[in-house]
């Protein structure tokens, strides 16, 4: 159907409006996602141009141990850290929601952590890591612990200390959930009391499933942040720790990229890294049907 002339103007300003973003999302955004997608099959130094080998990164990549033992380190770290994090945002959470005296004091401590930047949250948690000077080994020492551990000096503990670490930052996931169950109807958990529930029945049937949607948008978010953890770990384990124990998979591709100038396989990598992204946000959303229940529905 053909438009009128003042269609077409009102087109042609709204284009004109929104040029900037697009200028800016083709230049650096489209264009640099193609690239990499192109770079992902040459051989590409930096030191010269792209030189086109079809699979070989890929095939390279798959064949380094190095590589796996990264996407282990990334996977143990998801999968404890993740679940972990979710329950005790969720927990605080709902410790938070109380209507007690003072209660905007103690959400403002719970979420001044999150608003740390990472580098300096990094090196507080370095000092209190500290075999030797460290606040939680001296603490541990003092409760009589003889066997200190080494934290992130040490390959077992490195990991540990790590996922304990995340659980600093959980504030921004606190205010979200915070949100969500200030939206819960009083009148369901009335409903529910007066049908003989406890407190754990009106959390199951009442809480949880009302704020379902909050918690698969924070499951997702986590997903992500999870596979793509590299700041506080390159921080607080150079290299990846002792044994490369803290090596997450990050790590190994900016390694590629800007120590070893192996710019097509940290292309490769950075490609695998959204397919497993995509493959486990799509698991998400498959799942999600069974379990988020949406409003009106």
């Amino acid at each position: 159907m053909a438009i009128s002339r003042l269609e077409r103007n009102n087109l042609l300003k709204g284009l004109a409006f929104i040029s900037p973003w697009i200028v800016g999302f083709c230049v650096f955004t489209l264009l640099p996602i193609s690239l990499s997608l192109y770079y992902s099959f040459c051989n590409f130094t930096l030191l010269q141009g792209p030189l086109y080998r079809g699979t070989e990164n890929y095939q390279t990549i798959n064949a380094d141990p190095v590589f796996w033992k990264s996407l282990r380190v990334t996977a143990y770290f998801a999968i404890v850290a993740l679940p972990m994090g979710m329950i005790i945002a969720l927990s605080v959470a709902m410790l938070l929601n109380v209507k007690i005296r003072g209660m905007a004091i103690y959400r403002t401590i719970v979420y001044l952590p999150s608003l740390v930047p990472a580098v300096a949250s990094a090196m507080l948690w370095l000092w209190l890591y500290n075999p030797k000077l460290g606040l939680i080994n001296t603490v541990l020492s003092k409760l009589g612990v003889t066997n200190l551990p080494g934290w992130v000096a040490d390959p077992d503990w490195a990991m540990p200390a790590l996922v304990l670490m995340s659980f600093w930052g959980v504030g921004n996931t606190v205010i979200i959930y915070l949100a969500g169950l200030q939206d819960v109807p009083r009148e369901l958990y009335e409903a529910a009391e007066l049908d003989g529930a406890g407190t754990w029945a009106k959390i199951r049937h009442v809480t949880l499933p009302f704020i379902s949607p909050v918690i698969f948008f924070n499951l997702i978010i986590a997903i992500i942040g999870s596979v793509q953890s590299y700041t506080t770990p390159a921080i607080m384990t150079p290299g990846g720790g002792p044994d490369r124990a803290a090596y997450f998979y990050t790590m190994r591709l900016y390694d590629q990229a800007f120590v070893f100038l192996k710019m097509g396989e940290a292309s490769a990598m950075a490609w695998v890294q959204l397919f497993i992204v995509l493959a486990l946000t799509g698991i998400a959303f498959w799942s999600s049907k069974k379990w988020v229940h949406y409003q009106g529905k």
